[in-house]
C-alpha cells in the first residue's frame, strides 16, 4: 500500500464504460515523516476521499478487490482515508 494525500482530479469524459462513474484522484506519495515525495498515482476513489485528506492507496491486482472497483481496469484505488500515522511510538499524523 501507499500512503499519500489527494491533491487533485482527473477528468476524462471519454473513457472505458466500466468507468463511468468513477472519481479519479490524483495522489501525491507522503513519506513516513509526512513530507511529501515527487511521485503522484492515478486512483480510483472508492471511500469518497476529498482534496487534501490522507489516503491509503492499493496498486496492482489488489485495486481490483474493492466493490467500487470489482471488474474494471483498474491500477490503483483509494481505499482507506487515514486518521492517524504513528511510527515507533510517535504520532506523524493525525487528522
Amino acid at each position: 500500500m501507499i500512503l499519500g494525500k489527494v491533491v487533485g482530479t482527473v477528468v476524462a469524459t471519454q473513457k472505458d464504460e466500466k468507468l463511468i462513474g468513477s472519481k479519479l484522484m490524483i495522489v501525491q506519495n507522503v513519506s513516513l515523516d509526512g513530507e511529501l515525495v515527487s511521485q503522484y498515482t492515478v486512483s480510483v476513489d472508492a471511500v469518497g476521499a476529498g482534496i487534501g485528506e490522507m489516503v491509503l492507496v492499493a496498486t496492482g491486482s489488489s485495486a481490483r478487490q474493492t466493490d467500487a472497483t470489482k471488474d474494471k481496469p483498474v491500477d490503483a484505488v483509494i481505499m482507506a482515508i487515514v486518521d492517524t500515522v504513528e511510527v515507533h511510538g510517535e504520532i506523524r499524523y493525525q487528522k
